[in-house]
């Protein structure tokens, strides 16, 4: 089968890479402008590919009641923080309170 050239990687692959890493070690990705965050407990979402939106869009966009060219893909999306929320729980996505952590 033919590699999709719009994805990176695929599931399996990150899964190869990953289990050469130390399992131990934290996940991040990049932050809103610098820096990095924690990731949200990784989603499903059918997703359709727009190429010519702009970079700040996304090339991938959420999609509802599906289209024929609409596909399934795992989402590792980062906490979005502000001076309001104090952290995110790891597991369900959902905000905690500072009396929580």
């Amino acid at each position: 089968m033919k590699k999709d050239e719009r994805f990176h990687y695929t599931v399996k692959e990150l899964i190869e890479i990953l289990e050469r890493l130390p399992q131990d070690a934290p996940v991040v990705v990049s932050g809103y402008e610098n820096g990095f965050e924690n990731i949200r407990q990784p989603i499903l979402k059918e997703l359709i590919h727009e190429p010519k939106n702009a970079y700040w869009d996304g090339e991938f966009q959420p999609i509802e009641n599906g289209a024929p060219d609409s596909f399934q893909a795992v989402l590792l999306r980062r906490v979005e923080r502000d001076q309001t929320q104090s952290s995110m729980d790891r597991f369900t996505g959902d905000w905690t309170s500072p009396a929580d952590d």
